[in-house]
């Protein structure tokens, strides 16, 4: 991954991942200067990036609109990679890549290869019901949904740096057959 970071470029990162904080550890002991912004649901990462000498800003998610246009890249996690290429992660992710998309800002998913699933949702309805709940609320109001995880379609996916290589999401389901056979 450490090659897609250009000197002085600003990354945005959206989640906590685990794969992505040890990669910009790596990129930064590289000596590269380079920005990262945090989603409000990556600020956890904010205080052991600042230790390793990234510069860190955090922004409210609402303002990756405002903020796509200076960015070079967006870093995600994910907690499954699905057959068709596409992801499951925190909430947020799929916004977060509709807006990279439509400003053509590339959308790296880094994840290990053992999260590779086989399973082919095809929109946010196929997600286990485990991943969403519903809210009670007070006697005679509407019940409130949450969901921790959105479904990405491959579409919104640029490359997916795993264990077994750098992949495109159409590669995942031919390393998936490998996998299982």
């Amino acid at each position: 991954f450490e090659p897609h970071v250009t000197e002085g470029g600003k990354l945005l990162v959206h989640g906590q991942s685990r794969v992505v904080l040890e990669a910009l550890l790596f990129a930064a002991k590289s000596g590269k200067e380079f920005e990262v912004y945090l989603t409000g649901s990556g600020w956890k990462l904010k205080k052991q990036l600042e230790a390793a000498g990234i510069t860190t800003t955090r922004i409210e998610d609402m303002a990756v609109g405002y903020i796509m246009n200076k960015m070079d890249c967006v870093l995600l996690g994910a907690e499954g990679v699905c057959e068709s290429g596409g992801i499951v992660n925190q909430l947020g992710t799929l916004t977060v890549a509709i807006v990279a998309n439509q400003l053509n800002k590339p959308v790296y998913t880094l994840v290990e290869s053992f999260k590779f699933i086989r399973f082919y949702p095809l929109g946010q309805d196929d997600l286990p019901k485990e991943y969403s709940r519903i809210s009670r609320t007070d006697v005679g109001e509407s019940p409130d949904l949450y969901s921790r995880v959105d479904y990405t379609p491959p579409a919104y996916i640029t490359l997916l740096f795993t264990d077994l290589g750098i992949l495109t999401p159409s590669a995942v389901s031919d390393e998936l057959i490998k996998l299982y056979l």
